[in-house]
């Protein structure tokens, strides 16, 4: 019973960010399935999977999987290529079969040696985008599909912003003012952040939907277009919407072409996913840390249902993952929920979800993409100092400027740059031992941590059981990274109390900045077995 009731309250609880989920994502899917040259309903299609089956299985809390606008150029090219949507969804097969062997060969372990500074200067530079990129479908000039995730795909258009200027929409303007100032109301009201079951996302939808229908009735010039509406298929029949489904065709296979495919797609989707498991860890309040690796089996099941029903390959979304994490998702209950209202509406009421304007949706993207970017976290890798900082500014402006992968490749060249000019000169050293039957654990850290050491402290920390006693000893450290430090902080804070951990801390300092020794560092774990 006490199960049941758990279960129960964490749909109630989750609800609210799983409703904000789906709003977010349903334009989004479409939009996808729209570049990438694939039929409409395969991007829905790929987003219930997404949000019940990969949110199912997944042990992530925050992360929402679904089409991903980074897949949107390889799934455009090979349709074309290989000649057909059905002898596509072949390749997805594949690339679901080698992400499921990537999970059981441990790759997910990689995400460890992501530096904190390259990942929140992607979710900055994401944050970035999705306001600039929004700002169009605000003010009614819907010149880009939705989701498309690069602003300079083709150099520095300054032409977009003179037409942009020349086409503004007084009515999709005035929807998308209101939708921020319900959202802002929402957002700073503490009675109206009490109604969970009535989210400021769901109101100011609401609100779009009325105020673009009163436009209608009363013959005004402010009516929004169709065009700037969302866009379902609407089917009269169980028959019509089985006839939009498509099932691949299996002499695909025989076609080196959607092996090649497959596992082009395998490799860039597994990456992405990774980045923004580590990027969803990272906004979850609570710190609970993933199981990559789990994480990469449960999207190649994904990707397998998906292709095998005629939906697109998937991955973990950032913009999604966001949404989600901003709405107070708890769970990974608020994924499924998410998936299961696609499925829901797009079944039962497609006539109404197409009412809605792109200015509300714009509005609550807008308003996501301003939380990723917010000028304190610029302000936090300021502080922290230019080896933090330059590494953090550079991805910012790689991501807007190229994509997600280049970008973080660039943050991660920098990074490494820094701290190999340490590396070379003295060897990295880890001494620990079995942290089993201990009820007292001693860290030492060395005279220098840095980032690539993060993965080794990760993981002793998360093999710390319950009801045990930890002492982390810096006394002899000049310089700790942000990375490790945040990640300590947190254990200390958050998972130390809620798990009866006693955490005692030496030698910490107030802050530690620009040390440009060499970055050297090893951790010494004893322990005192129980008696």
């Amino acid at each position: 019973m006490k199960k049941s009731n758990s279960l129960f309250g964490g749909i109630k609880e989750n609800f609210p960010s799983g409703l904000v989920v789906f709003l977010v994502a349903l334009p989004l899917c479409l939009g996808i399935a729209l570049a990438s040259g694939a039929p409409p309903l395969s991007g829905i299609i790929a987003g219930i999977i997404g949000g019940i089956v990969v949110g199912s299985i997944s042990n992530s809390n925050i992360s929402v999987s679904g089409p991903a606008a980074g897949l949107t150029a390889i799934i455009l090219v090979a349709i074309t290529e290989i000649g057909a949507f059905e002898l596509f969804l072949c390749a997805g097969i594949v690339a679901g079969v080698i992400q499921l062997i990537l999970g059981f060969v441990r790759a997910g372990s990689i995400s460890n040696y992501f530096p904190n500074n390259v990942i929140e200067g992607m979710l900055a530079g994401i944050g970035i985008i999705i306001i600039l990129k929004q700002i169009s479908h605000a003010v009614g000039f819907d010149k880009d599909y939705e989701g498309h995730e690069s602003l300079f795909e083709n150099g520095i258009n300054f032409g977009f912003f003179s037409e942009l200027s020349g086409a503004l929409h007084p009515g999709a303007i005035i929807v998308t003012l209101i939708s921020m100032g319900i959202l802002l109301a929402w957002d700073h009201t503490p009675a109206l952040k009490k109604l969970k079951l009535l989210p400021g996302a769901l109101v100011a939808v609401i609100a779009g939907i009325l105020i673009n229908e009163f436009f209608k009735l009363s013959g005004s010039a402010l009516v929004i277009a169709p065009s700037h509406l969302v866009t379902l298929p609407t089917p009269s029949s169980l028959e019509e919407f089985a006839s939009l489904v498509t099932f691949p065709d299996f002499s695909g296979f025989a076609n080196p072409k959607v092996w090649i495919t497959g596992a082009t797609i395998a490799i860039v989707a597994s990456i992405e996913t990774l980045l923004c498991i580590e990027a969803s860890d990272r906004l979850d309040v609570r710190r609970r840390i993933t199981d990559t690796n789990l994480e990469l089996k449960a999207q190649g099941i994904g990707n397998l249902v998906s292709s095998f029903i005629g939906g697109l390959p998937m991955t973990s979304v950032v913009v999604r993952s966001s949404a989600n994490a901003n709405a107070g998702a708890t769970s990974k209950i608020s994924a499924i929920i998410h998936g299961v209202l696609l499925l829901i509406c797009v079944l039962s009421i497609p006539f109404i979800l197409n009412l809605i304007p792109l200015a509300t949706l714009a509005a609550v993207l807008i308003l996501v993409g301003y939380k990723l970017a917010k000028p304190a976290t610029f302000k936090h890798f300021w502080h922290n100092g230019k080896y933090q900082f330059i590494p953090f500014v550079a991805t910012v402006v790689a991501v807007v400027a190229t994509d997600l992968l280049k970008g973080v490749g660039i943050g991660l060249l920098i990074s490494v740059f820094y701290v190999l000019q340490g590396n070379m000169k003295r060897a990295y050293y880890l001494s620990r031992e079995t942290l089993d039957n201990a009820d007292e654990i001693t860290i030492k850290l060395a005279e220098e941590v840095s980032f690539l050491n993060k993965a080794a402290i990760k993981k002793t920390l998360k093999n710390i059981k319950p009801n045990s006693k930890v002492i982390i000893d810096a006394k002899n450290t000049s310089y700790i990274t942000t990375d490790v430090l945040e990640m300590i902080q947190d254990f200390a804070n958050v998972r130390a109390k809620e798990e009866d951990i006693e955490v005692e801390l030496i030698g910490f300092k107030t802050s530690y900045k620009d040390y440009e020794r060499d970055q050297h560092s090893h951790i010494v774990v004893t322990h005192r077995r129980a008696l």
